[in-house]
């Protein structure tokens, strides 16, 4: 804020480099956790079977989302750092605080292509394989349900089923319309037909939101980081002769503000954020009392 209002920077070399590299990685860590949500959305709709069998291993989840951060500083970090030793020389003058490769065009597009293209694309990609894998699963379901409409009139008719046969068409049925169930016991012969159509819409639905959010937080984050990517390029392009200096500082704040909305856009996107924030914002409303305690041990 100082630096802003009055447009010296008095802190020093070393906060300042403190300062760029903090930016830095906590813009990046944004996108790149954006896509690690993204990707495990996508397991969760097009592969919940082993996804679910995951989820009591919840290091992979920590080492997912260290690697989030460790690339995240990798990728800036150590070029702030260590720019102008590699060069030999300081091209930020004294009272100014700027990362020394903000003039290097051909840096600020290699890093760009890791920050934003690759994290928009990547996200754009789980949000469709999402959106397809519920489109096929829609029709999944209503073929199942018309086999179902169609075998139930043949059963009241007095025709026979044969016991095999019917567990068999079961299982198709089950298969195809994306009923999870992971027993291979005789249990699942005995489903009730009325059940499986009544957990398919439901299942859908929920797919459905994801798919929804998922299309929202990818729309949120191509409009707040696709004009300080392409302007950013541009002027190093130019060495900032092309571009007056207040735009830059728009499209800056934008960036900025899409790692502060985030926190409000995901818990009102997914029901499992809106949870995790109320635990840990509301954590009295989730603990239980001592004595309701007693009470149910009694």
């Amino acid at each position: 804020m100082p630096y802003i209002l009055t447009g010296r920077w008095t802190l020093g070399q070393g906060l300042c480099k403190l300062w760029l590299v903090m930016d830095y990685l906590l813009c990046s860590a944004s996108a790149f956790n954006i896509v690690l949500i993204s990707y495990d959305r996508f397991l969760s709709v097009t592969r919940a079977v082993s996804y679910r069998n995951r989820q009591g291993m919840p290091h992979q989840a920590v080492a997912k989302m260290i690697a989030v951060w460790v690339l995240a500083f990798l990728l800036y970090g150590p070029a702030i750092i260590f720019w102008e030793l590699v060069v030999g020389r300081r091209h930020v003058p004294e009272y100014e605080c700027f990362a020394e490769f903000y003039y290097s065009w051909y840096f600020l597009l290699s890093a760009s292509m890791l920050e934003f293209f690759s994290p928009f694309i990547s996200v754009a990609f789980f949000n469709l394989s999402i959106y397809l894998s519920i489109r096929r699963r829609r029709l999944h379901s209503r073929e199942a349900q018309l086999h179902l409409q169609l075998s139930e009139p043949a059963s009241a008719a007095g025709k026979a089923i044969p016991p095999s046969h019917h567990c068999g068409s079961g299982m198709k049925l089950a298969v195809r319309g994306s009923i999870i169930s992971q027993t291979s016991s005789p249990s699942l012969c005995k489903m009730d037909p009325s059940s499986s159509r009544a957990a398919q819409p439901s299942r859908l639905s929920r797919d459905k939101k994801i798919a929804k959010s998922l299309a929202i937080i990818v729309c949120v984050f191509a409009i707040c980081w696709a004009p300080y990517t392409l302007l950013m390029i541009i002027r190093a392009a130019c060495r900032g002769r092309c571009i007056q200096h207040h735009w830059y500082e728009v499209t800056f704040w934008l960036l900025w503000l899409n790692s502060a909305i985030n926190p409000f856009l995901y818990p009102l996107c997914h029901s499992s954020f809106r949870r995790a924030f109320s635990k840990i914002l509301c954590p009295r409303r989730h603990t239980t009392p001592l004595s309701a305690v007693l009470r149910t041990g009694q």
